[in-house]
């Protein structure tokens, strides 16, 4: 077979060095990209669909994660930080959301290198090869990325010599439905379903005081709410609570005492306490196939036990976890694992069934490549369907990617990881924010 070589000549011959790196997303992971960039002295502009930095973090701001601050910050984006006089906050605390976003990722996108370069409320809806299609191959490699991205002024295409796609999966929820297609009906009672980790208490007070709320998802981000709820309803009369799940228990979220996981353990037994006084109403081995509106409320329609069952409630709450948008890498030769949709080298050290987060091998560029040279998935996108990030472990990869972007090999090869000892992905609601004491939820080992 005889490839044929279309590409425009003026193309072929434009050093990819002239043009920027393209980073989707700034969250933790793209501005922590963009620090490590900056260090090694490749231009890069950062491409964020939403209004601010952090956006996604934003939404579920309330939340306090299981990490302390000395475990959330990326080196690189320390070092810049305090060049300028910038102080890590208290190590051993636990940030929430919107502490982390306040604290410490807007002062890092206020930094002049940074700054100049992000750009919100552009949205990329495709990824390719200028010029090409994901069948070309001849001069692949050396030829431009090319984005499409939607912006306020309407559409334009931006070229670069390498992406990293930090764009996260926070906006793409795990269907309700067993099947993982959307559920039936879902359509005429959406603004009945919750998006995950509402601000139950705050924000989102009206939409579930004195109602019947159902959590569906058997993780945590399910049991972060089915506890802001709880609270809820000692405050609020009336307030009902059904935790619905897909299998016969929870075992991601009801832990054993001897759990090696401190913070997983104690969030468990607080929703098992709850369960156990009543306060919680467990349905379990549902599958969900259809919704219907049920009056003012949803009717959720499926299989229990090889039977046709119905449950009725006011509110949903999708707790199911997230998945990463493909459809915007197309055109995109990527290499994913079947099942976890995470890159097919990465996928063994990440498999949810076999590590939790602070097991997690450190892995780098090797790791993330895909046939597409050039092309990165990082931070939580990278992990597909897995839950078992941690963000300590996006801040490796992106500085690995860097410095293979830089031509440093070496560096490049030589990850490295210290996690916490009880490193969780995911987030409590404990109070005060310390990381030890009787009501935190999140501890790095220090108690």
């Amino acid at each position: 077979m005889t490839l044929i070589d279309l590409t425009v000549p003026s193309l072929q011959q434009r050093s990819l060095d002239t043009l920027p790196v393209a980073i989707i997303g700034a969250g933790p992971i793209g501005l922590a990209a963009a620090a490590n960039l900056v260090e090694r002295g490749i231009d890069f502009v950062i491409y964020e669909s939403g209004d601010e930095v952090g956006s996604s973090i934003r939404q579920w701001g309330h939340t306090r994660l299981f990490s302390p601050w000395k475990h959330v910050v990326d080196p690189a984006s320390q070092r810049l930080l305090e060049a300028t006089g910038w102080q890590l906050p208290s190590p051993d605390r636990l940030p929430t959301g919107t502490d982390l976003v306040e604290q410490y990722l807007e002062p890092l996108a206020r930094l002049e290198p940074i700054a100049s370069r992000i750009r919100t409320r552009v949205t990329i809806d495709a990824v390719t090869r200028q010029g090409m299609d994901r069948t070309r191959t001849a001069r692949r490699a050396q030829t431009p990325f090319l984005l499409r991205a939607r912006t306020d002024d309407g559409v334009e295409e931006l070229t670069a010599r390498a992406v990293i796609d930090a764009s996260g999966t926070y906006e793409r929820p795990n269907s309700l439905a067993s099947s993982g297609l959307e559920p039936l009906g879902l359509a005429d009672v959406a603004d009945r379903v919750s998006h995950a980790l509402p601000d139950v208490l705050g924000r989102d007070r009206a939409t579930f005081a004195g109602r019947h709320t159902t959590v569906v998802g058997a993780g945590h981000s399910a049991a972060n709410t089915l506890l802001a709820l709880a609270e809820l309803a000692e405050q609020h009369a009336g307030t009902r609570i059904t935790w619905l799940i897909r299998n016969a228990g929870a075992v991601r979220v009801t832990t054993s005492d001897d759990d090696e996981l401190a913070a997983r353990a104690d969030i468990g037994r607080r929703v098992d306490a709850l369960v156990d006084a009543g306060r919680i109403t467990v349905v379990d081995r549902f599958e969900i196939v259809r919704l219907a509106p049920a009056g003012d409320g949803v009717r959720l329609i499926g299989a229990r036990s090889g039977e046709l069952v119905e449950h009725d409630t006011d509110v949903v709450v999708n707790a199911t976890g997230f998945r990463p948008n493909l459809d915007m890498l197309r055109e995109i030769r990527l290499e994913l694992d079947e099942i976890v949709e995470a890159p097919k080298r990465l996928a063994p050290l990440i498999d949810p069934n076999v590590h939790t987060c602070g097991t997690v091998e450190p892995h780098g560029f090797a790791e993330l490549q895909h046939p597409e040279s050039g092309f990165f998935l990082a931070g939580m996108k990278s992990y597909g369907r897995a839950p078992t990030f941690l963000l300590a472990t996006g801040y490796e990869q992106v500085r690995s990617i860097t410095a293979w972007l830089a031509g440093d090999v070496a560096a490049a090869s030589q990850v490295a990881l210290v996690l916490p000892a009880t490193g969780v992905c995911s987030t409590s609601l404990a109070a005060d924010g310390s990381s030890c004491g009787p009501e935190a939820s999140g501890a790095s080992g220090c108690c």
